[in-house]
């Protein structure tokens, strides 16, 4: 899986401490840095804005005291979405049953692309079936995954939010 973000070990503390977890932290340009930072919640509801208020709020503190980032940057606190990244062991777990894209570092059967529905994960391999086949992909091999947004995901985020959706 990807490397650790080098501001990981700081940040992440903070994020659990508020009662969320970080999905990934990640660093996006070089001239004017976003630092970017995916939060969910622990008990797995909604993520809203005012969430992402209170996790930056409390990062930047931190951010401004020990000041890791050297020049400008800005700090983006959000939620993972729909189409989220699958960054550990536990979404895996998590997100068994529904159609997902993983790319890996190394190639598995012959290719570095799956596109298919995942069924979780048993002895650090990723299981997914496509056109029919079980892969076991090495977790530590995965360079990138991500649910794919379907019909079924919305469907079934849209039972899980019926306060959301209007009529």
């Amino acid at each position: 899986m990807q490397m650790k973000h080098p501001l990981a070990d700081m940040l992440e503390p903070i994020i659990e401490k508020l009662g969320y977890e970080s999905v990934r932290i990640m660093t996006i340009g070089q001239a004017n840095p976003t630092l970017q930072i995916m939060i969910d919640k622990l008990d797995g509801t909604e993520i809203t804005v005012d969430d992402c208020a209170k996790v930056s709020r409390a990062l930047s503190e931190t951010l401004d005291e020990k000041d890791p980032i050297s020049g400008q940057y800005n700090l983006e606190v959000s939620s993972p979405g729909l189409d989220r990244p699958l960054t550990k062991p536990e979404h895996f777990k998590r997100f068994a049953n529904h159609e997902v894209k993983v790319e890996t570092d190394t190639l598995i059967e012959n290719r570095k692309r799956f596109k298919g529905v995942l069924n979780g994960m048993e002895n650090s391999m990723v299981l997914l079936t496509m056109d029919g086949v079980l892969y076991h992909i090495p977790f530590s091999a995965v360079s990138k995954a991500k649910l794919v947004l379907t019909d079924e995901l919305l469907a079934q985020w849209e039972a899980e939010h019926p306060e959301i959706i209007e009529e």
